[in-house]
């Protein structure tokens, strides 16, 4: 699991986290929601250490053969964290002309430093068959339709066989078909292969459908967590999006309505 201690973050005078403490769950899906400016993304990006906290310390606990081990993600060995934690950015941004094979491949640089063994080449063939990318593997980036492309970016972090994957709104600018088959796989990289899978979602009703836990963020802090049962409620959703809300139970999963 990864936990988050006390963490702080502001840019200038304007504070966006914090204090947060939190823990990233060792199993299943956790969503992170909350209104825009809340300090989702900052939470994330600090967990996975693309982003260096102004106080307070983020651990991912690990086994070895002396136990449990809490590893500090922003003083070990980069080389270290990225074994553990893959992270995908909400804004990705490739200046060269790459095949989706080529992409998915820079997953495996923590392991290989550039050379890929046999070992990565099957990591690369697994992680481009998970997101049904194989026949994709030889178009570039640029060929590929929002949803292909957005698969390929959440291949490149799986082939990275960490046991944490932080993405950064994985949903962003995909359509209710595209958004739905990404939370099916995501659901299958939690279940099958055991990842744990922390995601920042605008939709609550994505997260309700969709999650183990739920994170809700505003103004830098955590205002609740737990199950959706116990994080879609209306008072909760009031609190957190500052806006009238009902919530019914369809097929078992709580989902909101808004109203205007």
């Amino acid at each position: 699991m990864i936990t988050v201690d006390a963490v702080t973050k502001a840019y200038g005078d304007t504070p966006v986290l914090g204090p947060v403490s939190e823990v990233l769950a060792d199993r299943g899906i956790t969503s992170v929601i909350g209104p825009n400016g809340a300090g989702k993304s900052t939470l994330l990006t600090i967990a996975g250490r693309l982003a260096e906290p102004d106080s307070g310390t983020v651990h991912v606990h690990v086994d070895d053969a002396a136990g449990a081990v809490g590893l500090d993600v922003h003083r070990a060995r980069s080389a270290d964290v990225a074994k553990l934690v893959a992270v995908l950015r909400q804004e990705n941004h490739f200046t060269a002309r790459l095949t989706v094979r080529e992409l998915v491949s820079f997953g495996r640089f923590p392991h290989s430093r550039g050379r890929l063994t046999p070992t990565d080449v099957a990591a690369v063939d697994e992680a481009l068959g998970f997101l049904d990318l194989t026949a994709l593997q030889g178009r570039h980036l640029d060929e590929l339709s929002g949803g292909q492309r957005q698969r390929a970016y959440v291949a490149m972090v799986l082939a990275q066989g960490t046991r944490h994957v932080l993405l950064d709104e994985p949903l962003n600018n995909l359509d209710i078909r595209h958004a739905v088959r990404m939370m099916r796989l995501l659901r299958r990289v939690a279940d099958e292969l055991g990842r744990a899978v922390a995601l920042v979602v605008h939709d609550v009703n994505f997260a309700a459908a969709w999650s183990d836990r739920i994170v809700a963020v505003r103004d830098g802090r955590v205002v609740a967590q737990g199950t959706p049962e116990e994080v879609v409620r209306e008072d909760v959703l009031r609190e957190v999006f500052d806006t009238p809300v009902r919530v019914h139970v369809l097929d078992g999963v709580p989902t909101a309505v808004y109203f205007r």
